[in-house]
C-alpha cells in the first residue's frame, strides 16, 4: 500500500513541476554598460505597471542584459524593463513626468502618449522560453 502511495505523490509532484517553465529574457539597445537593467514580470491586466509579480535585475555587458525567470506557472504574462542608469532602484522622470531613463515592454508595446497597455504586451508561456526586448 505504501507503495502504491509513493508512486502516486511522484507521479503528482512529476505532474505539477511540468507545468512550471523557465523564461530567459534579453534586453539590448542599452546606449552604455553604466548601472543595471531592472526586468519586471507581470500575470494579470489589473497589475501591470502597478504591482510586479516577480522581479530581477541584471548587471550590462556589451550593452546587453539577460534575466531568466525560473520556475514560473505556464500563463500569460507581460514585462516592463528599465535602464537603470544611475542605480537608484527606481525609473527616473523629468519635471514633466516623462521618463528619462530608457524604458520598454514585451513585445516591444509602445504607448501612444503614455505607457504601452497589457493587451499590447501581453504573451503566453508553455514551455521554457526566450523572448527579447529592444530598448
Amino acid at each position: 500500500m505504501t507503495k502504491i502511495i509513493a508512486i502516486t505523490m511522484l507521479f503528482i509532484c512529476s505532474f505539477i513541476s511540468a507545468q512550471n517553465v523557465k523564461l530567459t529574457v534579453s534586453i539590448s539597445g542599452l546606449k552604455n554598460n553604466t548601472g543595471v537593467v531592472k526586468v519586471g514580470l507581470y500575470n494579470s491586466e489589473g497589475t501591470f505597471l502597478k504591482t510586479v509579480y516577480k522581479s530581477l535585475a541584471s548587471e550590462i555587458k556589451n550593452d546587453k542584459a539577460v534575466v531568466t525567470f525560473e520556475n514560473l506557472p505556464a500563463g500569460e504574462y507581460a514585462i516592463s524593463t528599465y535602464h537603470d542608469e544611475n542605480n537608484n532602484g527606481k525609473l527616473d522622470r523629468n519635471a514633466m513626468g516623462i521618463p528619462s531613463e530608457d524604458y520598454a515592454a514585451s513585445n516591444n508595446a509602445k504607448g501612444f502618449m503614455g505607457p504601452p497597455s497589457y493587451n499590447d504586451a501581453k504573451f503566453v508561456i508553455n514551455k521554457d522560453s526566450k523572448i527579447e526586448i529592444t530598448l
